[in-house]
């Protein structure tokens, strides 16, 4: 059985980014979101990124460290009201962003991945949206075109995986992740649990043809606004 595992991100991940790449990270908020690689991204020193994820994570944690480290220069997400210095850094010109409805998102990153060009669809007609795309109207519903994601790097979490960097996803990481894994060129996968045995085949979110390179997790799980119900005395 082939292995896919490298010790070392970091050298991993230098070894293969560049300045002026698109990346695309998987992860929902700070859920399943490839922590680890996040790091070794940053450590890479690489910039003038153009990042795709549905978020920016939140100051000081997640994509938040790239920010920090003046890493990105545009911005393709769907909702990034977490992130003060996201804020700062558009609001002064900073930083490029292009902001993409969330299901539209995800199907721009689908379509890259299965090598579909561009599709049409509803969502964003009238709207600031549909600025500059072509329109069609199709059974008298007007629509816009968009265009699939091909990122240069893909950095996803899972949390099974095998040697061969077949990946299945818990819970709210199976939303972007499994779709981001697909879009790159060059996938980077970090896992919770990686196993010498082939995992059931009939369980695998992403087969590991996708996949080029597997790492394990840091651990870190962190989470964005706890909230607790306050303690009733007996």
């Amino acid at each position: 059985m082939a292995t896919k595992v490298v010790a070392d991100a970091a050298q991993a991940l230098a070894a293969q980014v560049r300045d002026g790449m698109t990346i695309a990270v998987g992860g929902f908020g700070l859920s399943g979101i490839p922590s680890r690689l996040i790091t070794a991204l940053r450590d890479s020193g690489a910039t003038g990124l153009t990042i795709v994820s549905n978020n920016m994570g939140v100051d000081g944690k997640g994509l938040g460290l790239l920010l920090e480290n003046k890493q990105v220069s545009k911005v393709l997400a769907s909702y990034v009201g977490e992130n003060k210095l996201f804020a700062q850094q558009f609001l002064s010109g900073e930083l490029e962003v292009e902001f993409v409805p969330q299901g539209t998102l995800a199907e721009r990153l689908r379509a890259g991945g299965a090598g579909i060009p561009a599709f049409y669809t509803p969502t964003g007609v009238g709207t600031p949206v549909a600025e500059g795309k072509e329109t069609m109207e199709f059974n008298g519903r007007a629509a816009i075109l968009e265009r699939g994601i091909v990122a240069d790097i893909a950095l996803v979490r899972a949390y099974d995986a095998d040697t061969e960097g077949n990946l299945r996803y818990r819970m709210t990481s199976r939303n972007f992740n499994p779709l981001v894994a697909t879009a790159g060129r060059v996938t980077f996968a970090e896992a919770e649990n990686i196993h010498e045995d082939y995992l059931d085949p009939t369980r695998v979110d992403t087969p590991g043809i996708y996949v080029q390179h597997l790492v394990a997790t840091d651990g870190t799980k962190d989470i964005e606004q706890r909230t607790v119900r306050v303690r009733q005395e007996a």
